[in-house]
C-alpha cells in the first residue's frame, strides 16, 4: 500500500509579490527550496492563513537570501503582499517507509524570510 505524506514544509512565511502577468508558479528564495528539500518544477500546496485559501502551483527558485515568495499568474488573486503562507510538499511511499520517513521542517524568520 502506498500513501501520501508530508515531504516538506515551509511554515509561516510572507508573501512579498503577487505578479498576475507571470504564466504561473510560486517564486520561492532558492535558500528556502534547499532547506526544505523543494526542487524545480515540484507541485507546491500553498495554505494562506489570512483569508483561508489553498491552490498548488509548482515551485520556481528565486534570488538566493532575497527571502522572495512571490505568486505567479491567476495564484497572484489569492494572496495580498505581507499574507502569511505555509508551503507543503508530499510523496507518496509505502506504509512502512511512512512510518519511519522525516519530513524537512523549515521554520524562517518570520520578520525577512530568511533562514534562521
Amino acid at each position: 500500500m502506498q500513501i501520501e505524506v508530508v515531504k516538506s514544509k515551509i511554515h509561516r512565511v510572507k508573501v512579498t509579490g503577487a505578479d498576475l502577468n507571470y504564466i504561473g508558479s510560486i517564486t520561492i528564495d532558492e535558500d528556502l527550496m534547499d532547506a526544505a528539500n523543494i526542487i524545480k518544477g515540484e507541485k507546491v500546496q500553498i495554505v494562506n492563513n489570512n483569508n483561508g485559501e489553498r491552490l498548488e502551483t509548482y515551485a520556481i527558485p528565486g534570488p538566493r537570501g532575497s527571502g522572495e515568495i512571490t505568486l505567479n499568474g491567476a495564484a497572484a488573486r489569492k494572496v495580498a503582499v505581507g499574507d502569511v503562507l505555509i508551503l507543503i510538499t508530499y510523496a507518496r511511499m509505502d506504509l512502512e517507509a511512512a512510518k519511519s520517513f522525516n519530513p524537512w521542517l523549515i521554520f524562517p524568520n518570520e520578520a525577512n524570510n530568511l533562514l534562521q
